[in-house]
Order: structure tokens, then sequence, then C-alpha cells
């Protein structure tokens, strides 16, 4: 069985960062994909950023500039930076992996950690 388990949100003002992790652990053989979504209160699940198993990232435009994501192959591990918090990023982060093991390739998702972005 694999699990991700996501670190690092909390309350932060404007303008601050944070540091999101995702720790995936269990059996994995590789990971494709990490992607970090998030979802407010109200609004559907977005797609935040994503990396690829050969280092390649996309970002959503409003994070573009703002946002690093990045990834420790060793450590099953991804990160997203976040920089320049504004009150609008405030939601729960949840990481993705897309992976495959001895069941074959599988998609898994972490709990969520909450973002709040308030002076």
């Amino acid at each position: 069985q694999v699990q991700l388990v996501e670190s690092g949100g909390g309350l932060v003002q404007p303008g601050g960062s944070l540091r999101l992790s995702c720790a995936a652990s269990g059996s994995i053989f590789t990971i494709y994909a990490m992607t970090w979504y998030r979802q407010a209160p109200g609004k559907q699940r977005e797609l935040v950023a994503r990396i690829t198993s050969d280092g390649t990232t996309t970002y959503v435009d409003s994070v573009k500039g703002r946002f690093t994501i990045s990834r420790d192959n060793t450590k099953n591990t991804g990160y997203l930076q976040l920089n320049s918090l504004k009150p609008e990023d405030t939601a729960v982060y949840y990481c993705h992996a897309d992976l495959s093991n001895n069941r074959g390739r599988m998609n898994y998702w972490g709990q969520g950690t909450q973002v709040t972005v308030s002076s």
C-alpha cells in the first residue's frame, strides 16, 4: 500500500511564504508525476503545479512566478514552495502521485493540508 503524507500548511500573512511537502511511502517503483491541487471553500479542485519524472514543470497561471514545485526522487518526496502568498491562495492543498508499484500503474492522493493567508 502507498501513502502520501502532506505537511507544511498553516496560517501566514499576505506576502508570506510556506513550503509544502508530500512524502510517498510504501511499495513504489517509479513516480511518473507529482501534482499539487487545491480546493477553496465553495470552489472546484484545481491543478496548481505538476512535475514529471524528467523534471518538467507546469503551473496554473495564477501562481506562476510565485510558486515552485520540485521533487527529490531519492526520498520519493515532492515539494511546493509558496511565495508572495495572497488571500486567494487560501485552500486545502492536496498532493497527487501517478506512480507504478507491484499493483501496476496507480494514482494516489494525500489527505490535504490547509493553507490560510490572512492578516
